[in-house]
């Protein structure tokens, strides 16, 4: 049985250690922080426009949750290899 608190629950927990490893990339500056700040903000706009079309076409939220969980699993390790 889907538990939507759960995925929404473990998004934020995976969230939380993106969002760290991108606040110490943006802090130490310099191209690679400014190239970091960019990206982010491009994939959050990349990433509305996918859950709103998901939803427009009919999925579920839990669809939509599952590709964030995606797209922030795919930025840790991402950004865990730059460390």
């Amino acid at each position: 049985m889907y538990n939507p608190f759960l995925s929404s629950f473990m998004l934020a927990i995976e969230s939380r250690d993106v969002i760290e490893l991108r606040l110490v990339r943006l802090a130490w500056g310099g191209r690679e922080g400014r190239a970091e700040a960019q990206s982010m903000v491009t994939e959050k706009m990349h990433a509305a426009g996918e859950a709103m079309t998901t939803l427009m076409l009919g999925g579920s939220p839990e669809a939509v949750i599952a590709r964030y969980r995606e797209h922030v699993a795919f930025n840790a390790k991402r950004l865990s290899a730059g460390a």
